[in-house]
């Protein structure tokens, strides 16, 4: 059943639980192996091996945020967002270079729970250029100047980035169709001298940014709908947003 706009002040408050948490902030999270083997003693490695995702070099390894593991490591650390909220005058600001307002639940987003560095996948893009992540090398990725990047590219100027979904897959709101669609696109999937434009390239419409969000704070994966209900690429284009 679709979400209510009235539930939106909950949500608010879900979002900022997980996104003000450094180890629930992402669908995952790294964690030291000499933390685990300390707290849960050296046997529970090879316990949690079938939960690793990945193993890096400094000595951590990468966990499904919703773990024992996680829970503890980050039980003491500070509740904060990564990025603070900005203020309503930045978000018009953006809107101004997009040149569309963007849905009300997105304002709420970034002036109440942070600019970005929470999320799905790789976690939200920020609103303003500029943020850096502690450890990152590299400033944050901005909406608003990957919509410019992608409208040069020829894709809809109602299209706005919202979050990487890996390899060549985006995650975009729709600032132009009904109830805000989040569509995942396939930046390789269309071929322009074939004819097709940037619509042959989506893969998934979630119905709503609502939905796609709360799906998210409740624990939930939002790849698990789009796994279930993929589709062939000789399907129907998805359209139009």
């Amino acid at each position: 059943m679709p979400y209510a706009a009235e539930s939106d002040d909950v949500l608010i408050d879900k979002l900022r639980a997980r996104a003000w948490d450094p180890g629930l902030r992402f669908d995952t999270a790294d964690v030291p192996l000499a933390w685990i083997e300390e707290r849960f003693g050296p046997e529970h490695l090879e316990q949690v091996q079938e939960q690793v995702i990945s193993c890096n070099s400094n000595g951590t390894i990468e966990l499904k945020a919703q773990t024992e593991q996680v829970a503890g490591y980050f039980a003491d650390a500070p509740r904060e967002p990564m990025f603070p909220p900005v203020t309503p005058g930045a978000v018009e600001a953006a809107e101004h270079a997009v040149g569309r307002r963007l849905p009300e639940l997105l304002r709420r987003i970034y002036t109440e729970v942070g600019n970005g560095g929470f999320g799905p996948g790789g976690g939200l893009a920020s609103l303003t250029a500029g943020q850096r992540a502690p450890g990152h090398l590299a400033d944050w990725p901005c909406s608003v100047d990957r919509h410019a990047r992608n409208r040069a590219a020829g894709l809809p100027a109602s299209w706005l980035y919202l979050t990487s979904g890996g390899c060549t897959m985006e995650w975009h709101v729709s600032l132009l169709a009904a109830e805000n669609p989040v569509l995942l696109y396939d930046a390789d999937g269309w071929v322009p001298s074939w004819g097709e434009d940037p619509h042959h390239g989506l893969r998934h419409a979630t119905w709503s940014l609502r939905e796609w969000l709360w799906d998210w704070a409740k624990g939930g994966d939002v790849w698990a709908e789009v796994l279930k209900l993929a589709r062939p690429t000789s399907s129907p284009v998805l359209g139009p947003f």
